[in-house]
């Protein structure tokens, strides 16, 4: 079990990055996440700090506190950033393989 992980994001067009930082807290349930980003939207507000792993990462997108907070914060609905979120959430809670996701446009 990885218990915390560090995700790297170049967002795209805008070219702002994201470093998300994700430890899984001692009572192996909860997640605490920091962000450090070039982009204003990103780190201007908090991200929850109540998410408990397993829910979060089998969430519908509709009940996700992570999409939540980026439908209050972030106003590019393309920003991979909330992914990332939740895949560094799966990987340091031992709920998911750590394996990047790739995106290509051609």
């Amino acid at each position: 079990m990885a218990d915390e992980c560090t995700v790297s994001v170049m967002a795209g067009v805008c070219r702002k990055n994201s470093k998300i930082h994700v430890k899984q807290n001692d009572d192996g349930m909860t997640v605490t996440i920091t962000i450090e980003s070039d982009c204003p939207m990103v780190s201007k507000n908090p991200i929850p700090t109540d998410i408990i792993a397993w829910e979060e990462v089998g969430a519908p997108f509709d009940q996700s506190k992570v999409y939540a907070w980026a439908s209050e914060n972030i106003r590019h609905t393309a920003c991979p950033v909330p992914c990332c979120i939740i895949k560094g959430i799966e990987v340091a809670s031992g709920l998911g393989l750590k394996k990047n996701p790739e995106i290509s446009i051609e």
